[in-house]
């Protein structure tokens, strides 16, 4: 910890998690970014301890939630999923110590098949509809149409549906949510002995769509064609003429603009504590599930490619009753989170978990709490960080075996696959294990060469990677080869086996 001197405290009664989606560190203020406005994100690191080592964990959208959620990665047992049997959301815990706790999202994977039972044990939860994929409505307004349909080939979308109700700012998903998030906070401080507000903001993931004036904010150049809003997940979009130079800032500017009204809802939910002086009494947390790649290294979305750092270097900003603002260096990860929540409402849950709280951190009583983090998606790259150095590990020849183990046989839905493409069945190879850990029987399933996998892990590999991050923060130089390696594999084979990590995963990265 550094900069913050921790002042007396008796402990905070609240908290309220913000999380905004594929929030880019290096495009906020408080981390340096200049390039579009974000006055209420600054305004929260203002007075909070601001952390500059925090990383993805599992990643994408619901792996993440699962490890804020759930306190546990699951990156290496299961490409994407609910809460399973053998575990339980923070919320159950807290809601049998007497704590409220408050969902409000527009997040829709919380909502599908592959996002049970996040919201189930929420005092009460307030999904606001209409975001992205969220199949809200079976015919547009037919008093108002328009939605922009670009990189798409055409192909129809559930938002556009949804987008022909948005008259207004104050009709899109993400205002609402932060709206709402603002009018729960008026009406319910006070009235409630201790609560946790969970606010699931989907912004600014795409359709980076927006109304004016932050539709042509960042690009004024763009002139009459319907805004882009929908990026390629792609590696070489410009190189290979997916993109034009124009098309790729446009696409950038339309993040940027979805990125400043977002900020200017949060600048609301800012207001309410204000307001409520809510600051004295409620720990509140801003986090993000990972950012998103808009050019950098030519990369468009999030494609398969290694956990490159603006991907996976996240934001995280703190505000804790009774300690002033200041920065923090320490080396943290999405699971911490959850253990910090337990920690501060005294809470412990039955599955095995791999965070550790960050009040010791806050409070200035420690510089670190964890020597490395691993990080990654399912059937993709493994990657082990440290204070210094990420190594990422691919695949040794073919991506198998694959294991997936679960009671809740789900992937990710994309409304374009039938559900046997997305991930079939388990059959007659299928047998019952053990998580980690857990008594509780599970379904283990190994996917050899040839079966179909989850889309999260179709990927082309280009070997192992190797960074510096301290002398080579734009990860230019591969030092994977070097003597350096064969250190970092026994550091990543070791961790493994700490996390007794399913067998496939160490012959499938060449470990067996």
């Amino acid at each position: 910890m550094t900069d913050a001197k921790p002042a007396a405290t008796t402990g905070p009664k609240n908290a309220v998690v913000i999380l905004l989606d594929s929030l880019n560190r290096h495009m906020l203020g408080a981390y340096g970014g200049e390039e579009f406005a974000t006055p209420n994100l600054d305004r929260f690191a203002a007075r909070s301890t601001r952390f500059t080592k925090h990383h993805t964990g599992s990643l994408p959208c619901m792996p993440a939630r699962h490890d804020i959620l759930c306190g546990a990665l699951d990156f290496l047992w299961k490409p994407w999923g609910s809460v399973e049997i053998w575990e339980d959301a923070i919320t159950y815990e807290l809601r049998k110590a007497g704590v409220t706790t408050q969902l409000i999202s527009d997040h829709p994977h919380l909502f599908e098949t592959g996002g049970e039972n996040y919201h189930s044990d929420f005092t009460a939860w307030d999904y606001q509809r209409g975001h992205e994929g969220d199949t809200w409505k079976t015919r547009p307004d037919p008093s108002w149409t328009g939605s922009p349909l670009q990189q798409r080939g055409g192909r129809h979308m559930p938002y556009d549906e949804s987008r022909s109700y948005f008259k207004n700012e104050t009709d899109f998903p993400g205002p609402r949510t932060m709206g709402a998030a603002a009018k729960w906070i008026t009406d319910n401080a006070g009235y409630h002995d201790r609560f946790m507000l969970f606010v699931d903001e989907f912004d600014p993931h795409e359709p980076f769509d927006t109304p004016e004036p932050y539709a042509s904010m960042y690009d004024k150049d763009w002139g009459d064609e319907p805004h882009m809003i929908w990026p390629p997940y792609m590696q070489g979009a410009l190189k290979k003429g997916v993109l034009t130079e124009a098309q790729a800032k446009q696409l950038r500017a339309s993040y940027g603009g979805k990125l400043t009204m977002i900020d200017h809802w949060f600048g609301k939910v800012m207001d309410a504590l204000d307001a409520a002086n809510l600051w004295d009494t409620t720990v509140v947390i801003l986090c993000t599930d990972h950012g998103h790649y808009l050019g950098e290294k030519d990369i468009w979305g999030k494609p398969g490619v290694p956990i490159y750092q603006t991907l996976g270097h996240i934001p995280l900003m703190i505000a804790h009753p009774g300690i002033a603002p200041g920065t923090c260096d320490a080396l943290t990860t999405s699971v911490d989170i959850f253990a910090t929540l337990a920690d501060i409402f005294d809470v412990k849950v039955r599955q095995r978990t791999h965070g550790h709280s960050l009040l010791p951190l806050l409070r200035g009583e420690t510089d670190s709490v964890r020597d490395w983090l691993l990080t990654g998606v399912w059937g993709r790259e493994v990657h082990y960080i440290d204070k210094r150095y990420k190594y990422a590990r691919a695949p040794k020849g073919v991506n198998a075996p694959l294991t997936m183990l679960s009671n809740r046989w789900s992937t990710m839905p994309t409304h374009m696959l039938t559900r046997e493409q997305e991930l079939p069945l388990p059959d007659d190879r299928a047998y019952l294990s053990r998580m980690p850990g857990s008594n509780v029987p599970v379904i283990r399933q190994d996917f050899t060469d040839g079966d179909q996998i989850p889309f999260w892990a179709y990927a082309k590999f280009g070997g192992h990677h190797l960074y510096d991050l301290v002398e080579d923060g734009a990860e230019t130089r591969n030092l994977a080869g070097s003597a350096l390696e064969k250190d970092y594999e026994e550091r990543l084979r070791s961790v493994l086996k700490e996390l007794e990590a399913p067998d496939s995963q160490f012959k499938r990265l060449g470990f067996a």
